[in-house]
């Protein structure tokens, strides 16, 4: 085990040092919570990506398609879906031109309505993260059989140490090396699971027999899982809710980032693409685990032994000293979903709850050293309050990470979004139909909870149906109230919609761009871990497992030549590009 040991601490070593270089491009508030608005589409549209996934991928989701096939893809067919649609709302949400998600509330809204969902967000970010910091601790205890404690708060610090020195930009750029090398690595396991099902005629084949074919058909008989998962009425309602995550003001915390509308266009594509691939590559595996190796899954010593295919297939396919690679990979898709919660709160917290209140106070405003110096501060206690929430977690037994993460987005997540989903779309919606809206959607949600605690279960397909019912009719309920709106909200909201289709004009609004430094940063790195893992070759192997490790690290240093090219272009260009 110690060559796995080795190469988790190089790999968060680089990571440390990726964020310490980009602490430089921090100089107020706006840089360290959405890199100032200079990022490239490439890095902008990583980043945005493996905010969406974690180890819960190839934990919880792995587990899904070990024992149920591939119905529960329909959640990544719902974000390749609302990905694809950013193409067209990713500039709109640029185009706000907000810093934080909150800006966008009290412009859209109301700055009550901006407040309440910054207060909210305190509470329900630092749990999503905590709940991704969680769910990686499963897949750490299939590989090296550690403590989980341990696990969580030595991760938790490395995320903490590069979110607190680069902000944004170490977010953004650690985003990209980790989904760099994560790519990598699990095209790899794809090919060899591949391989080793005898291709894909053999692989659907499987599908046909006996022992597999109830449970790998598409759409499941009610009552044949529990709560009567993947069933058409799951489907269609599990696709709704993950698909109208892309279509509301929420979303756009992915895009504020971005230089401008080209970018933030090229950004979703490229985010979108991202998708599609990683669905068919990371999925395959775990089925395959189901056909080749089940007695071996299913003998693992721990709490949901399905959570532990992706892990066990890729102990038995991958050439030797490779494991520690993977488990670093892992270790990067929850690390890239914790730093941009935590990124994301730290920006709401120093850019729209203390303005707040000092304006009450009558303070004058934050000076741009003051603000940056609140945002390295808050990242710390809010990285502290992650960790702990990760161990609380860590010691609860009862609930299942595949239905735990749909309950939250269901129960608490669902009610929250609906009016930033409708005031989107809706431009004639009151700001006091946010509370409308929510109140109404809650209602069904809390007499779920209630009831639930009384002994009545509920499926997750019935709450979310429900909840989607009460949040039309509490907007149809609240519409009438434009008639009553003052005439400078009104003026406030058609201001909103024309900025927001208003395209940005990168050079008059931002000025000197940053692309030279990251090509040059994000290429330098990506060669020289290239250059690292081909040192796996002095690993004892066959011929055929150095020409993989072989092909990996290629794949990665090219990537990173091809950055660095580029990099040398814009000097040849503009040498006034090159940030000293």
């Amino acid at each position: 085990m110690t060559i796995e040991y080795i190469t988790l601490g190089v790999y968060l070593v680089v990571l440390m040092v990726v964020g310490a270089l980009f602490s430089k491009l921090n100089s107020n508030v706006s840089d360290f919570a959405r890199g100032g608005g200079k990022g490239t589409w490439w890095m902008v549209g990583t980043s945005a990506f493996m905010a969406g996934i974690s180890a819960f991928t190839f934990t919880g989701n792995a587990s899904a398609a070990f024992i149920a096939g591939p119905s529960f893809l329909v959640i990544y067919f719902a974000n390749c879906v609302g990905l694809a649609l950013c193409f067209i709302l990713g500039p709109w949400f640029r185009q706000t031109r907000a810093t934080t998600w909150a800006d966008i509330m009290r412009e859209r809204f109301h700055v009550s309505v901006e407040q309440f969902s910054a207060y909210f967000s305190l509470i329900i970010q630092p749990i999503s993260a905590a709940t991704q910091l969680y769910a990686l601790s499963i897949f750490t205890a299939a590989i090296l059989q550690v403590p989980v404690p341990g696990v969580i708060v030595v991760l938790g610090g490395i995320v903490l140490f590069y979110s607190t020195t680069g902000g944004r930009w170490a977010v953004m750029a650690t985003d990209f090396v980790q989904g760099l090398v994560l790519f990598s690595l699990t095209v790899l396991v794809f090919v060899l699971a591949l391989k080793e099902v005898g291709g894909l005629s053999t692989f659907f084949g499987y599908f046909s027999d006996p022992r597999f074919a109830d449970d790998f058909q598409f759409v499941k008989e009610k009552g044949q899982f529990p709560a009567d998962k993947f069933t058409w009425k799951w489907i269609v309602v599990v696709f709704i809710l993950q698909l109208q995550g892309y279509l509301n003001l929420g979303t756009a915390s992915r895009f504020l980032s971005v230089k401008d509308s080209r970018n933030a266009r090229w950004s979703a594509v490229w985010a979108c693409l991202l998708m599609a691939l990683g669905t068919v590559v990371w999925f395959l595996p775990p089925m395959v685990a189901r056909f080749l190796y089940a007695d071996q899954v299913l003998g693992m010593d721990i709490k949901e032994p399905a959570t532990a295919s992706y892990a066990v297939i890729a102990q038995n396919l991958l050439p030797n000293g490779l494991m520690g690679l993977m488990l670093a990979a892992m270790l990067a898709a929850t690390m890239s979903s914790m730093d941009t919660g935590l990124n994301n709160t730290t920006g709401i917290i120093v850019n729209n709850i203390i303005p707040r209140i000092r304006e009450k106070l009558g303070k004058k405003a934050l000076s741009d050293r003051t603000g940056l110096l609140l945002c390295r501060a808050f990242t710390i206690l809010l990285g502290v309050y992650i960790i702990v929430i990760g161990l609380l977690l860590a010691l609860q037994k009862e609930i299942s990470l595949f239905d735990a993460y749909l309950m939250i987005s269901a129960v608490v997540g669902l009610p929250l979004s609906m009016p930033i989903l409708m005031g989107l779309w809706i431009k004639r919606l009151h700001w006091a139909s946010y509370y409308i809206i929510i109140g109404m959607a809650l209602i069904p949600s809390i007499y779920f909870v209630i009831s639930s605690a009384g002994g009545t279960s509920w499926t997750i397909q019935d709450r979310l149906a429900w909840i989607y019912g009460f949040s039309l009719l509490g907007c149809l309920i609240s519409l009438p109230l434009w008639k009553y709106a003052s005439s400078a909200y009104r003026e406030q909201v058609r201001a909103f919609y024309e900025k927001m289709h208003r395209p940005v004009d990168f050079s008059e609004e931002i000025g000197q761009s940053e692309d030279a430094f990251q090509y040059k940063i994000i290429g330098s790195t990506a060669v020289a871990l290239g250059i690292l893992i081909m040192l796996f070759l002095f690993v004892p192997n066959s011929l055929g497992g150095r020409l993989q490790i072989l092909a990996l690290g290629s794949s990665v240093a090219v990537v990173g030549a091809l950055l660095l090219w580029r990099w040398k272009k814009l000097k040849v260009q503009d040498p006034r590009a090159e940030r000293s």
